[in-house]
């Protein structure tokens, strides 16, 4: 019997494979963000600070990046359209839910269990299209996946911020919840049920042994580490941003902060660019090189001029991203190299990837009570210079074309 090579370009299969991994990254990502636009809102409507505001971020992202510790290996053993099926329909319900939070304690831990709940999607997905997705396909197929997550991330924040401009904050966040049911009904309906998945046994034993390999490597601590200091940086800046134009001189509404989340369209392009420049000149020196580009996009917001300040955060975030997406790959390659623990070592990445998001994203509020955006710029500035420090101290462990 001739086993399933996987959808290959054309099928129909294939057409919904895509399709429903595209709208599960937008619906994941676009709840995840959702309520970044809206921190200052939040923080006149509870009457709390702007670093407690932060934390309707920081919650979800903290849950996201604890669960995937455990997410990786389950997905393993249930499978994966279960775990991604049952990801989407819990976290959409949740933000239905939170739109009715009576208080700010009950949001912080409704955002919380949001990201718990979330961690289902990003710890499967790459590996569902591995075994169903024909092998000449994959990268492309992955690539479709990244771009719903940017346009998730993208979307949630204009969709919120435009909503909340005309009914409130509570309209915003329960109708990216409807939004997020739509997409998990056509996700169920259209995604192809796995037929290349083998299930494995739960062994704590060979868990624990692949943990500590992927935890005894300096190169993949570096790696995990410049996700967490780039993520945070990246989280910090889009805080803080969210505070500063709606003040002197800029006084924008919450709909019009929301459109500089467009650079994010930059971003979904970058990652790509990334990659290939990747295949060429290494993945050490394209990953310092984009870091050091999200310095200078940093630096430049430091403008007063409003055009000058939304040309600097779609330098960061191009940078950000062609970082982000070389690292990512990065990760997995390096484990690979040292005799496996490739989806663990992916899980661990994301898992300091936003844990780095929820701690150092909740400095940007703190640094903003202290020294408004020029203090906001200075920790977003010192966690990028660590994850340069951090990007030149991994290449020297890794051959200069280890990614693929």
């Amino acid at each position: 019997m001739t086993s399933f090579e996987g959808h290959a370009p054309g099928s129909g299969g294939y057409r919904r494979l895509t399709g429903s991994l595209f709208l599960a990254g937008l619906a994941t990502f676009a709840l995840l963000h959702a309520t970044q636009p809206l921190l200052p809102e939040l923080a006149d409507a509870f009457d709390i600070t702007a670093t407690q505001s932060t934390w309707s971020l920081s919650a979800a992202t903290l849950g996201i990046g604890i669960a995937l510790v455990l997410a990786g290996p389950l997905t393993d053993t249930v499978g994966r359209t279960p775990l991604i099926f049952g990801s989407l329909f819990a976290a959409s319900a949740v933000g239905v839910g939170i739109s009715f939070s009576p208080n700010w304690h009950l949001l912080v831990l409704l955002r919380a269990f949001q990201g718990v709940v979330l961690a289902g999607l990003p710890s499967t997905a790459t590996a569902y299209l591995r075994e169903e997705v024909h092998p000449q396909a994959r990268l492309r197929a992955t690539g479709s996946y990244i771009g719903g997550t940017a346009i998730g991330g993208m979307s949630g924040r204009l969709i919120s911020g435009t909503l909340t401009d005309f009914f409130g904050w509570r309209a915003a966040v329960g109708g990216l919840g409807l939004v997020g049911l739509a997409c998990a009904v056509a996700v169920f309906w259209l995604l192809p049920r796995s037929q290349n998945f083998q299930p494995q046994p739960a062994q704590p034993r060979e868990i624990l042994r692949r943990m500590g390999r992927v935890l005894t490597d300096p190169a993949l601590l570096a790696m995990y580490a410049i996700g967490g200091t780039l993520f945070g940086a990246f989280v910090a800046a889009y805080n803080g941003l969210a505070f500063r134009l709606v003040t002197d001189p800029y006084h924008l509404s919450v709909g019009a902060v929301s459109f500089v989340f467009l650079s994010y369209a930059i971003g979904s392009w970058t990652s790509g660019l990334g990659g290939r420049l990747a295949d060429k000149h290494g993945a050490g020196t394209v990953v310092l090189a984009s870091i050091l580009i999200t310095l200078a996009g940093t630096a430049l917001t430091l403008a007063q001029p409003l055009w000058l300040v939304v040309l600097g955060v779609a330098i960061l975030t191009g940078g950000f991203f062609a970082a982000h997406g070389v690292t990512s790959a990065w990760v997995p390659a390096r484990a690979v190299a040292r005799s496996g623990g490739a989806g663990q070592a992916a899980s661990m990445y994301l898992c300091v990837y936003y844990l780095g998001s929820a701690g150092f994203g909740s400095l940007a509020g703190t640094a903003w009570q202290a020294g408004r955006w020029p203090g906001v710029v200075l920790l977003v500035g010192v966690l990028i210079v660590i994850a340069a420090g951090l990007a030149l101290f991994a290449r020297q462990y890794v051959p200069r074309r280890q990614v693929s």
